[in-house]
């Protein structure tokens, strides 16, 4: 009898200690550094209505940092998407803006994602997925 409290007594100790290592884990996997990128800023805002069609960079301001050479602009339809500049897509020196190079026209509603579904290649160094993010602006005529 005392063997066999002894070893449920061991048992209870050992799925306690499994518990608190697990709650351990969870409570350290939860940081900036581990969470997912999210879109803190972008050029133009979104939801403005009078953007100036000259405007010839789009960009894209993250959370953290992000690897280089990563993104997917996920556009909904070819009218609603900007043609692209004559420069390439690339991040600024803080490794946290991705700026689009872009030929705006006037009196035109552009819309696209940052991220979406299968397309998720703004990626942080940690390599974590950024949220997806609905970009939607209007140029003035």
């Amino acid at each position: 009898m005392k063997n066999r409290i002894k070893r449920i007594v061991g048992l209870t100790l050992a799925g306690t200690l499994i518990t608190l290592v697990a709650v351990a884990q969870t409570a350290k996997e939860i940081s900036v550094k581990t969470m997912p990128p999210s879109v803190v800023k972008t050029v133009p805002p979104a939801g403005a209505t009078n953007v100036d069609p000259a405007l010839k960079e789009l960009s894209f301001t993250f959370s953290k940092e992000m690897i280089d050479g990563s993104w997917s602009v996920c556009q909904i339809s070819d009218e609603n998407f900007p043609e692209a500049g004559a420069d390439k897509i690339h991040y600024l020196a803080d490794k946290r803006t991705c700026v689009m190079p872009v030929k705006l026209q006037p009196g035109r509603t552009y819309v696209f994602w940052l991220n979406r579904g299968q397309f998720q290649s703004f990626r942080d160094i940690q390599h974590n997925s950024s949220v997806p993010y609905l970009v939607v602006f209007e140029t003035k005529k």
